[in-house]
């Protein structure tokens, strides 16, 4: 069914024909036979049933913004999907874990005042801190007893990743979204050197709170191939539309 969401975000039925290429919704009674069949998209559905149907150890890196439990609301009202509860934290990331391939890395953003929530569930999933990214904002987006000016994720391993030969600094700079397309949205321009330094040309990268599509974006952007999970159907299709636009930089 298209939304009205999805219907101004595409100018004509031809082109949300086109998209739906990058699009499936999850089928809940049929069992995933091959990833094969799921690379390269973007799937709507519950992010765990959807992994739990995955083969283990069958993912490359994980790169995921996932709620922070936090109950936010923008400035236009715009809110997301389970940010209200953690009941779905540990349930992903064990399931992460599993589908994650031996020796890997799962990179996740998470919200500073509830790291300790963050951290007692990845351990909990089977995974260790090996690494901390700063992005450095020029904008305040809160203000409470400082500014808060930057963003910042963990590096989690599972098994003992191998280290890039060419580390990259653990303070990136950030440009401004403008949010346009997801309450949180994130800029390529930041996940891109992520994606180039922990993995390969070809590599499966999944995000399984995908939102509108900069992982799988900045996955394409650079030859990798990459599943995305995204709950709401309007962020699947504005994801979706975006890749329809994006070639691999050669």
């Amino acid at each position: 069914m298209t939304t009205n969401l999805q219907r101004q975000n595409f100018a004509t039925e031809l082109a949300l024909d086109t998209v739906t290429n990058y699009v499936q919704y999850f089928d809940y009674s049929q069992p995933v036979t091959s990833l094969q069949e799921k690379l390269d998209t973007i799937i709507i559905g519950d992010c765990i049933a959807v992994m739990q149907s995955f083969p283990g150890a069958s993912i490359d890196f994980v790169l995921t913004d996932p709620p922070y439990i936090v109950k936010y609301t923008d400035r236009n009202n715009r809110q997301v999907a389970n940010d209200d509860n953690a009941n779905w934290l540990l349930p992903a990331f064990r399931e992460i874990y599993r589908v994650l391939k031996p020796n890997t890395i799962c990179l996740s953003f998470y919200s500073w005042h509830k790291v300790d929530t963050f951290l007692a569930a990845w351990r909990a999933a089977g995974f260790y801190p090996i690494g901390h990214i700063v992005w450095a904002k020029d904008y305040a987006s809160n203000k409470g007893f400082v500014h808060y000016t930057h963003e910042s994720a963990y590096l989690l391993a599972k098994g003992n990743p191998t280290k890039p030969p060419s580390p990259i600094n653990d303070v990136l700079p950030w440009h401004y979204t403008g949010n346009s397309l997801h309450p949180t949205q994130k800029p390529v321009m930041a996940i891109s050197p992520l994606i180039q330094a922990f993995t390969q040309p070809g590599a499966v990268v999944l995000d399984p709170f995908c939102g509108s599509g900069t992982t799988a974006v900045a996955a394409r952007l650079y030859g990798r191939q990459f599943i995305g999970i995204e709950l709401e159907a309007d962020y699947a299709y504005i994801a979706a539309q975006r890749l329809h636009n994006v070639q691999s930089i050669p």
